[in-house]
């Protein structure tokens, strides 16, 4: 288990109330705040150790760089802001996606993510 340092803290605080999954460097950007000399090797070292504690989960959308967002947060989607290219969560989910699949085939797992621009883009 991880020690809780200040760095520590402050990175999953971040995620915690970030309320949608976050690339390493805006974890940086805004757990600065509170830890001004943070470096991204230590935001690194410590969303490896969170996520090896089962704390964080890892966001893997096609062709970008992880996000990490709270492991306990219950099954939903993403939706990617084409112009800021920022990920938010979608609190639902289509469903059973069984009847997609070819017959004889048995789904496991699935991802949905919308693209478009959020609110504040699109306004």
């Amino acid at each position: 288990m991880e020690r809780k340092t200040r760095q520590r803290q402050a990175i999953l605080d971040v995620i915690v109330d970030a309320q949608r999954p976050l690339l390493a460097q805006e974890v940086l950007l805004m757990a600065s705040v509170t830890v001004p000399r943070l470096s991204l090797a230590t935001v690194y070292r410590n969303i490896k150790g969170l996520y090896e504690e089962g704390l964080l989960k890892v966001v893997h959308l096609p062709g970008q760089n992880p996000r990490y967002e709270p492991a306990n947060s219950t099954h939903h989607h993403h939706f990617q802001c084409r112009q800021c290219e920022r990920v938010f969560d979608l609190e639902s989910c289509l469903g059973n996606m069984e009847q997609l699949a070819p017959s004889g085939f048995l789904v496991e797992d699935h991802e949905v993510i919308l693209y478009g621009r959020c609110g504040a883009c699109a306004g």
